[in-house]
Parts: structure tokens; C-alpha cells; sequence
């Protein structure tokens, strides 16, 4: 989800979930105690230089049970971040402590913002040697007529 898509959803809602990909809400006295953009400057294993930039929203709950962040509240973080950070309409990772602190991506199901599983990748497979990946394809959906059994080739 970019930030853009966040903004628009907010400016709809009356409250704000978030839901984990387990199915579990995110307890609903959670601070958003960080936006921010995070920039990676990195070399793949190809040997390709690389920038990315995301903006980040961290997640955390407190034992201060009477909070409740509003969408107005978190927009106009979202405003103040963009205008003294200078971010653009990036993708949003989502950073959320369970057992150890979990970066997810977001999406939004009408009702919900969901944190959605990420996964590593090679950004180079070509370079370092990664097959493409086959087709899975079942061997009764192949009709070759010349290896039946009456047909004396086995």
C-alpha cells in the first residue's frame, strides 16, 4: 500500500485496526510512535547497486488502555511526516513487536488495514546462477499417446 492509498482510506473511517496475519487485531490502544523513510543503499549478489526507499510506520502497545488513535490523529501525523521529511507517495512497511519486532507490508480489506507476511527475494537470480522455476505440471494431465500400454514402448 502506498502512502497515498493509507490517506484516502483514513479520510473514510471512523476508527483504525489493524489486523495481523494470523487474524489477531492489533490490541486497539496501539501508538503509532514512528512514520518515517527509510532509505537502503545496498549491492545485490549480482553485483547491481541498489536505493530503495519506503516510509515506515512503527507499531506499539503500552498498558495505557484508554488510548485510541483516530484517523484524523494519524493523518495529520502522516502530513507533519511528509512535509518535514520531505516523503513521497512511497510503499508502507509496517514494524509491530510479537515475539521479536516484525516488519510487515500493508494492505486494507475494506474494514481493516492488514499486515501481510514479506518475503526475501534474490534480485539477481539471473546473475548468480538461480534456475527459473519450473512449471509444476501432474502427470495425468499429460496425454501422450505413445507410451500406453498397448503401445509396446515400456
Amino acid at each position: 500500500m502506498k502512502l497515498s492509498e493509507i490517506k484516502h482510506q483514513l479520510n473514510t473511517l471512523d476508527n483504525i485496526a489493524f489486523q495481523l496475519p494470523n487474524d489477531e487485531l492489533v490490541p486497539n490502544h496501539f501508538h503509532v510512535t514512528e512514520v518515517g523513510k527509510i532509505t537502503k543503499h545496498f549491492i545485490d549478489c549480482g553485483g547491481t547497486v541498489r536505493n530503495e526507499e519506503i516510509v515506515n510506520f512503527q507499531l506499539w502497545n503500552a498498558q495505557d488502555y484508554d488510548h485510541r488513535l483516530h484517523p484524523e490523529k494519524l493523518l495529520s501525523i502522516i502530513e507533519l511526516s511528509q512535509r518535514i521529511l520531505g516523503i513521497d507517495d512511497l510503499d508502507i512497511e509496517v514494524e509491530y513487536q510479537g515475539n521479536t519486532i516484525g516488519k510487515f507490508g500493508l494492505d486494507f480489506d475494506g474494514k481493516n488495514f492488514l499486515l501481510t507476511n514479506k518475503q526475501t527475494d534474490c534480485l539477481a537470480k539471473d546473475q548468480c546462477g538461480i534456475p527459473e522455476e519450473k512449471p509444476k505440471v501432474n502427470l495425468s494431465d499429460l496425454k501422450n499417446e505413445s507410451c500406453r500400454a498397448s503401445s509396446g514402448c515400456c
